[in-house]
């Protein structure tokens, strides 16, 4: 015989109280079901990456702050060379052709001896499966290419400052074409040195295979960078110097693009 009793207060107490729970957590568990839409998570991920990215890059920082090894060698290599050339020049006035010429062939070779450790000090250290763990290939490139831009920019600064000291031949009449022209020298430098440093981490002669594959990729570079630094300390107005800007940005983008469509198959190599 089924029970007549009305159901007991407590429990009526609680089927309400689970009720208010289950009213008041609703909200709450779709507050935290972020990402919520394609947008939202696009740009989650893009900052989740830039953070990573740059957490890559303070590791690299702090590491070459403690070690030195790539300021040193590109310091070196740029007091010793501006130096030897001072001392070749002796009291001739060289054209302004070989002057642009020795500033870019000091900044190629001083960036080939510090940036190819970009990635051999992964090895060395024997870090590149732990980063292949913790981080994707992207955030590692991405961190990389902002500590090669980081010492590229210093090694620009320091060299321009000493070569415009102690040549005093060079004067830099259009600031605008010489601005632009260092800063797409940097980027391109910088694009086409990192891919290169993740290309021969795991080969043997790493020293030698360096400048040999970078020479080919950044000729057209050198050659178009000398003759727009060549413009600015000639005077030439800035709209001169329109196409050589427009063969500097299609290097760049090209530099820059093409890593990001294949350093996850260097990386993952």
């Amino acid at each position: 015989m089924a029970s007549t009793h009305p159901p007991s207060p407590s429990l009526v107490e609680q089927g309400k109280g689970s009720e208010r729970m289950g009213s008041h957590d609703a909200p709450h568990a779709s507050y935290y079901s972020f990402p919520r839409s394609a947008w939202e998570r696009k740009w989650w991920q893009m900052t989740t990456t830039l953070s990573s990215s740059l957490t890559v890059f303070l590791k690299d920082f702090k590491s070459e702050i403690r070690t030195r090894y790539a300021l040193n060698a590109l310091l070196m290599f740029v007091v010793t060379t501006i130096s030897i050339i001072l001392f070749a020049l002796g009291n001739e006035n060289a054209s302004t052709d070989i002057l642009c010429g020795v500033l870019w062939v000091i900044i190629f070779f001083s960036s080939m001896a510090g940036l190819s450790r970009t990635f051999v000090s992964e090895e060395e250290r024997g870090t590149v499966m732990t980063l292949q763990l913790i981080a994707s290939p992207m955030t590692v490139y991405i961190g990389k290419l902002l500590f090669n831009l980081a010492l590229l920019t210093m090694l620009n600064v320091v060299t321009v400052v000493l070569y415009s000291i102690v040549i005093p031949n060079f004067i830099i009449q259009t600031y605008s074409i010489f601005i632009l022209t260092i800063f797409f020298g940097i980027l391109g430098f910088a694009g086409a040195s990192t891919i290169l440093a993740a290309l021969i981490a795991k080969a043997g002669s790493k020293g030698t295979l360096y400048p040999v594959l970078a020479f080919p990729i950044l000729l057209p570079l050198l050659m178009t960078v000398i003759n727009a630094t060549k413009m600015a300390v000639e005077g030439e107005p800035f709209t001169q110097s329109l196409e050589m800007f427009q063969i500097l940005l299609a290097y760049v983008i090209v530099i820059m693009t093409l890593p990001f469509l294949l350093f996850e198959y260097v990386w993952r190599e």
